[in-house]
Formats: structure tokens, C-alpha cells, sequence
């Protein structure tokens, strides 16, 4: 059975308002993307003979740097909790080369699946946990119960004989001891799984990833490899460990791969950005580095087309998979990719370039805006950062010039100029006498003026 975006409920206005408190401008890509999630959740509606047949419309989103595509893919995935990967296609290698395999982007995917539904259903057993948590750190912290100790090299040494057990009493005094946080200052000794095994991530190159992939499992099990290590931590930090071990003994991790891999299938995301970097140069079909572009587009073909992939929770299937794909295209244009993998990829969005009104508007209005991090960061150190209207229109006008006589990399600007801008405050911020610090327009031309003056050197520093 499918199992359907919890996302996809939202209408198409809807999904475009939550994307706007993170977003700003770009009204046709946020359309774009909102009507492909909201036809996830209607195929979900349509009768069962027809819903296989119901393929997604992949997109691609043309657009300069710094404006705003990749920031929609994710906050789109995060809204539908679908599981998201992103990936470069410059780093993918046709057969043949060095390089990593296009499957790698499927299993990837299908990893950041699995933990998703397995935070889902850690959430489910949490409060189970928590309870089991407490009562094997209050059996440590009176030394009634010893965990097993593990020989050299993975055999189970058999435990110490269990001290005498609390009483009652005893046990809900050191419970009500551990939940009022008069413990916190103490020290227990706990035994984690040492994650070893590190020699097997370097494990690359063409279909090499699975295999590192099989041979840790199959290594996982044998015997001196599986080891343990004791470690002394705070009360707190054992808690958070032991609480991770019992939410893993009460989830059925083969109900999570099975569920991971329907939810991969069905509302998996995939980004795909740098498109245009392997698109060949003019449309040109001859040789050289076009011949390596060219093989990778027919590599990524079938994935996109729908493929089966093999992967170590089982094979999965593309079809009915999101692709969204997105690109500069400076030198190259969408037209300049073979034909049969532009038209697996109907729907073109043309982001427009970032104004300065757009950058103001960046700068004030979303959520996670610059201006409420930086203030956020520095009132850790009990400094109130605050900024003049004026002040953003400054910044704005900046970033806007400097992108125009450099390098345009849009909105990613602001963050090099306001970095410049509070560097002295960041840097003295535990040692300020005036704890309010204003910033207005002859502020920002103050600590910028030279800067900006100065073409060469803001080519550099901003």
C-alpha cells in the first residue's frame, strides 16, 4: 500500500503561503512545485487501476545563483516530510570513469527515508523509553545492576553478581533526585557501541558504494567487531544514551525499512542541481569533455524514466519519484540536453534575478531572516542587536552594487557584507560596556565606505 505525503493535504495556496515565510518573490516556481506536491496527495485519491499510471511532472528551474531554487526544493520536502537529498550532477561520472555512480542519489535517498520514519517512530515509543531510560540509570547510579562487559575482542563477559537491589523508597528517592536535576552534577559510567569500521566508507568509485555498503553488515555481525566501550559522561548525557538505546530495542526496524522504502518511492525528492553543467556547450554533439556530459545525462535517464535500484533495505522503484532539476545556464541553455531527458522534465520555471527591493525584502520578512539570526546569536552574550530601517536599505543598496560590479550570487551577498558589517561587534561582543548596539545607515556607510570604494578590494572581502 502507498503510503501518502503528510504534506500533500495543504492546497496549492496553502503550500505557496509556508513557502512564502521563507521565501521571498519567485511567485511561478513556488506555484510550480506547489501544484506538483498537491498532485501527489490527488493521486493518492484516484482509483487503484489508474494511480500506477500517474507518473510526477519533473521541473526544472532556471535561474542565477543565490535566488532562491534550492531553498524552495527543501522547505517544500521539509513541508510534505518527504525524505529530500540533493546532489550535484557534476559529481556523477558516466560508466566507465572515476567517478560516483548515478544509483548513489536513489540510495542516498532511501537513507535519509529510513531516518525519517525511524525519528517517527523513535517519537511514538518516547515516552516508553524514557521511562526504561530512568530505571536503568537509577539501577547505575546506585550500583545495583552492571551492564555486560565485553571482552577484547566482542565475546560477552559474564556479569558480576548484582549487588543487593534498592528498596522501594530508595529507588523513587533517587527517581525524584534524577527528574529535579539534583543529579545533573554527577558522573555514571555507561557502555556505547563503538562505531568502528571507519575503513569501510572509503569505499568509492563506479558500484563500490553498495559493496562497502554489504561487507560492513556482513562485518558487523562476525565475531571482535561488534565492540563495546565504557565511558564515564554527565547524568544528563547518559540519560540521552540510554534513552537512544531502548527507543532502538522497542522500534521494529524491519517495519521502518519497509515503510522507508514506500515513503522513498512514493514522496521522495530528489534535487538535482548544476544540470546545466552537463549539458553539452551550444548545443554541440562532437567530442571531448561533451562526450563525458552526454554520458552522464544518459546515465541519470533511466533513474528519472523509473528504474529499480538496488539498495541494502531492499529495491526500489523511481517512478513516482519528484525530480526537480535546476540551473544557471550561462553558457549552455535547457535545449542543449538530450532530448529524451528534457522530456522527462515538462515543467520550466525561470527564476528572476533578485532587486534590491528583493533583498530588503530578505532582510526583514522571513522567519529565519539574517537580521533575526545575528540578533539572536548575539544575545546569547546579552547584547541587543538592532537595526534601523534605514540600516537594511543601506545593506540592500550594497549588496545590490556589489553583485552588479562583480560576480551576481544574489541573495548569498548579504551574508558576506552583514559578516564584514558586524565583525567588530561579533568580535568584542562578551566585553561590550554598551550592551544596545544600533545599526543605522551612516553606520553601515561607516564600516563598509572603504570597502565598496574600493572595486578590487571588494572583490575579495565582499
Amino acid at each position: 500500500m502507498d503510503v501518502a505525503p503528510n504534506g500533500g493535504a495543504l492546497r496549492p495556496r496553502e503550500i505557496v503561503g509556508e513557502l512564502d515565510r521563507y521565501i521571498v518573490g519567485q511567485a511561478a516556481a513556488k506555484r510550480a512545485v506547489a501544484i506538483a506536491l498537491r498532485n501527489r496527495w490527488r493521486r493518492q485519491q484516484v482509483p487503484a487501476e489508474l494511480r500506477d499510471e500517474i507518473y510526477p511532472k519533473n521541473i526544472i528551474m532556471i535561474g542565477p545563483t543565490g535566488v532562491g531554487k534550492t531553498e524552495i526544493a527543501r522547505r517544500l520536502a521539509k513541508l510534505a516530510q518527504a525524505p529530500f537529498v540533493k546532489v550535484e550532477a557534476s559529481k556523477f561520472t558516466e560508466v566507465g570513469y572515476v567517478g560516483r555512480d548515478v544509483d548513489s542519489m536513489v540510495r542516498d535517498l532511501v537513507e535519509a527515508a529510513v531516518a525519517l520514519v525511524r525519528d517517527e517512530e523513535a517519537e511514538k515509543v518516547r515516552a516508553r523509553a524514557a521511562e526504561l531510560a530512568e530505571d536503568r540509570l537509577v539501577d547505575l547510579l546506585s550500583g545495583a545492576k552492571a551492564n555486560p562487559r565485553t571482552a577484547g575482542f566482542g565475546f560477552a563477559v559474564p556479569p558480576p553478581p548484582p549487588a543487593a537491589g534498592l528498596t522501594t523508597v530508595d529507588r523513587e528517592k533517587l527517581w525524584a533526585q534524577l527528574r529535579a536535576g539534583t543529579l545533573d552534577d554527577q558522573t555514571v559510567e555507561v557502555e556505547t557501541q563503538d562505531s568502528g569500521m571507519s575503513f569501510m566508507r572509503n569505499f568509492t568509485g563506479q558500484g563500490m558504494e553498495e559493496i562497502g555498503f554489504n561487507m560492513q553488515e556482513m562485518f558487523k555481525h562476525m565475531p571482535g567487531m561488534n565492540r563495546t566501550r565504557r565511558r564515564r559522561t554527565p547524568v544528563p548525557e547518559a540519560l540521552k544514551i540510554l534513552q537512544g538505546e531502548e527507543a532502538q530495542k522497542l522500534i521494529d526496524m524491519d517495519r521502518v525499512h519497509r515503510l522507508a522504502l514506500q515513503k522513498a518511492e512514493t514522496a521522495g525528492i530528489i534535487f538535482i542541481d548544476e544540470i546545466d553543467k552537463i549539458a553539452s556547450r551550444d548545443g554541440s554533439r562532437g567530442g571531448g569533455p561533451d562526450v563525458s556530459r552526454e554520458g552522464v545525462q544518459r546515465d541519470i535517464l533511466p533513474i528519472v524514466e523509473g528504474s529499480t535500484v538496488n539498495t541494502k533495505y531492499g529495491t526500489v522503484k523511481t517512478d513516482h519519484m519528484l525530480f526537480i532539476a535546476a540551473g544557471a545556464f550561462h553558457v549552455s541553455k535547457p535545449s542543449d540536453l538530450i532530448p529524451e531527458l528534457q522530456g522527462r522534465f515538462p515543467i520550466r520555471v525561470e527564476l528572476e534575478p533578485l532587486t534590491g527591493e528583493d533583498l530588503v525584502r530578505i532582510l526583514r520578512e522571513p522567519k529565519n531572516s539574517l537580521i533575526r539570526q545575528y540578533a539572536a546569536l548575539l544575545d546569547t552574550e546579552g547584547v541587543r542587536l538592532e537595526f534601523a530601517d534605514d540600516a537594511l536599505l543601506e545593506i540592500a543598496r550594497i549588496a545590490q552594487s556589489v553583485n552588479e560590479r562583480t560576480q551576481n550570487i544574489g541573495a548569498r551577498r548579504l551574508h558576506t557584507v552583514l559578516e564584514k558589517l558586524l565583525d567588530e561587534v561579533s568580535f568584542g561582543a562578551g566585553e561590550l560596556a554598551q550592551k544596545h548596539v544600533q545599526i543605522d545607515a551612516a553606520y553601515v556607510r561607516r564600516r563598509l565606505e572603504d570597502v565598496i570604494k574600493d572595486e578590487d578590494l571588494s572583490r575579495y572581502i565582499l
